[in-house]
């Protein structure tokens, strides 16, 4: 049975902002440094896209820019947007039904859930090879995804839209 809890608004606009800030960091601190022979290489997640960023590879740093980080990011901003003033028992903007709409028909879309263990399982493969010392971006970004989840669990999406009517 459904019931109404009237703190679910404010935990899941809390975590989709934490998600938010999260990101961003996520982006713009290293996120892993190699060691190897003598040669020492720090990348973030930019790095991560820009590394194909040549010829015939460019559609793919397209493809990973957008699921990994332009994706996610719309996602929390379109929730943001839409849940804000209901949080604080206003009426919703014009255009929150789209904006959660949107954030619904990126869901699948939004991948940095599937970059993070693809980046786990590539790491435990070059640890034997390299010294590799985990960045805060790593951390900001499996707490992204661990957030997301939470979130993701905690949504009611039938109460939302019937906020947002």
């Amino acid at each position: 049975m459904m019931t109404s809890q009237p703190a679910a608004m404010a935990r899941i606009i809390s975590l989709a902002l934490t998600a938010f800030i999260m990101m961003i960091a996520a982006i713009s601190f290293p996120f892993l440094t190699l060691d190897a022979q003598g040669l020492h290489n720090a990348t973030s997640v930019l790095d991560a896209v820009l590394a194909f960023n040549e010829g015939l590879a460019i559609p793919l740093a397209v493809a990973v820019a957008f699921f990994i980080i332009v994706i996610p990011l719309i996602r929390l901003g379109a929730l943001i947007y839409a849940l804000g003033p209901l949080v604080r028992d206003q009426p919703p903007r014009s255009g929150a039904k789209r904006a959660f709409g949107l954030a619904e028909r990126l869901r699948p879309w939004s991948m940095a859930e599937i970059f993070i263990v693809g980046v786990t399982v590539a790491l435990i493969k070059v640890a034997g090879l390299a010294a590799v010392t985990i960045g805060p971006a790593f951390w900001a970004f499996a707490g992204v995804v661990i957030i997301t989840v939470l979130k993701d669990q905690m949504i009611c999406r039938y109460s939302i839209w019937e906020a947002l009517e």
